[in-house]
């Protein structure tokens, strides 16, 4: 079936070809991505206008996209249909909802040093990582009954969902390091040592070097609920 499904998919060469191979799924996993897109865009009207109104809705982005996320797979098996571009669609919208988004709203509440910059690409570079990983071992990994994989290999990049709610904590509180000098600060402020120098950094960027550390690790195994 799926042999015969890449068949057809090589073999129409219509110039809309790739949308009219799209299921239900795959459109709902694409709102994923527009979710992710529109929080980097929303950040960056708040850094224009600041307005607070749309950062809130780039913190909000993220969380409906995690909704897409989880309904295209039960979609999928609803429809019974099948995908030739599913998997990896869905690991192209996550990286953006939940590592390019997360990461820009960082930078957008105060991580804008050069370190601070260098740990937010470091956050996505490593969930890309972790999906290319998953896309590749997903089928050696051990399974269920149902066939579904027994558990995560490392944390998933939706975990960074964890890291968008306690930016909207801070954002809630005013701890952030808005544009023209908005807000009180970002929590624990910049590492001591390294302040007022070319290496200063927020405490606060080292969460996602750790997290970043976390997605990528061999051993650590989260088991699936």
């Amino acid at each position: 079936s799926e042999v015969k499904q890449l068949k057809e998919f090589i073999e129409d060469v219509g110039h809309f070809s790739l949308v009219r191979n799209f299921r239900l799924a795959d459109c709902v996993t694409i709102m994923n991505g527009v979710c992710g897109s529109l929080s980097v865009f929303n950040c960056g009207k708040y850094l224009i206008t600041q307005e607070r109104s749309y950062l809130w809705i780039a913190l909000w982005a993220p969380l409906a996209g995690m909704f897409f996320d989880l309904f295209d797979g039960k979609i999928a098996r609803w429809r019974k249909e099948s995908s030739m571009l599913g998997q990896e669609l869905d690991s192209l919208a996550d990286s953006i909802s939940f590592g390019v988004a997360p990461a820009f709203l960082a930078f957008t509440i105060g991580c804008r040093s050069t370190l601070d910059i260098f740990a937010l690409a470091t956050f996505i570079c490593c969930g890309i990582a972790r999906l290319a990983r998953f896309n590749a071992t997903v089928a050696l990994l051990p399974k269920d009954s149902t066939g579904k994989s027994k558990f995560f290999e490392g944390l998933p990049i939706p975990s960074s969902l964890v890291l968008v709610g306690c930016m909207s904590y801070c954002v809630w509180n005013n701890y952030i390091e808005g544009p023209n000098g908005i807000g009180a600060g970002l929590p624990g402020g910049f590492i001591s040592a390294l302040e007022k120098t070319p290496l200063e950094m927020h405490w606060f960027s080292i969460i996602f070097v750790i997290w970043a550390a976390l997605m990528i690790s061999k051993t650590l195994h989260i088991p699936k609920p």
